[in-house]
């Protein structure tokens, strides 16, 4: 067995690309989170959040390799660093980041080839389904992150929303990386007047009831026409596989009704 040996995983992504390679075995430890594939919630021991880790139980386990994603695990990194540990810290924010994330997962663990029949299998995917012709204008779609403050989608979602057959309402937002600067208000997705509202509420249970009674959303197309639905967030909130087949499959679906 050639590369890391060993391996934790802070976030989910990185979990079910390695069972996607075959290469479930080096897996030590995962975050909270992972839920895909199902088995992997037997299969392996919780260590993680998302902004917070069990340091002993991470050290007890006695990893080569732990990987990280974005800044909010930057503290989490550079404590496991402290403590010697090697840390590989992903920070892909678009369809490309992902596919570079299988790429050099498959590196780390020697297994280029199939990461990059993976990889190129998804691009591949995508292409199809970017080419299908459909009938009528790109509906204009919104999508929710988080509900309070409300937050709109970062940019692998808004390319996935294209790719699908839509329009992202708030283009100039998703190229933001930091929640923060994705922050609008209620007048700003009025104005937008979206056709769908896709909804993924970061790890919480979305209430469609609550978005309607929103003041003067009842102007808005997607209101009028009942069109809210709730993405899991499992399925288009992590940057990794499970975004570019079931997250883009729920998409497609939501905006065409297949």
């Amino acid at each position: 067995m050639s590369g890391a040996r060993r391996i934790v995983c802070l976030t989910e992504e990185t979990v079910e690309t390695l069972y996607l390679l075959g290469e479930q075995d080096r897996i030590v430890g995962v975050s909270g989170y992972a839920v895909r594939p199902p088995q992997v919630r037997r299969e392996k021991p919780r260590v993680s959040a998302f902004t917070s880790a069990d340091m002993p139980k991470i050290l007890a386990l006695d990893p080569d390799l732990v990987l990280t994603f974005s800044d909010l695990q930057a503290d989490i990194a550079a404590e496991l660093i402290r403590a010697g540990i090697a840390v590989h810290a992903f920070n892909q924010r678009d369809v490309a980041g992902i596919r570079a994330m299988i790429r050099t997962l498959g590196a780390l663990v020697g297994a280029v080839e199939k990461a990059e029949t993976l990889a190129q299998g998804y691009e591949d995917r995508l292409r199809v389904i970017a080419a299908t012709s459909r009938a009528g204008p790109r509906p204009r779609v919104y999508f929710e992150e988080w509900d309070d403050p409300m937050i709109s989608g970062i940019g692998w979602v808004a390319e996935l929303i294209t790719i699908a057959g839509g329009e992202d309402a708030f283009p100039q937002l998703s190229a933001q990386k930091a929640a923060k600067d994705r922050i609008l208000t209620g007048d700003d997705v009025i104005a937008a007047a979206p056709d769908v509202i896709l909804a993924s509420w970061c790890g919480k249970k979305v209430v469609p009831d609550r978005i309607r009674q929103r003041p003067g959303w009842q102007a808005i197309p997607a209101i009028r026409n009942d069109r809210i639905v709730e993405i899991k967030s499992p399925l288009i909130l992590q940057p990794g596989p499970a975004a570019l087949t079931d997250g883009l499959d729920t998409i497609v679906a939501a905006l065409h009704g297949v």
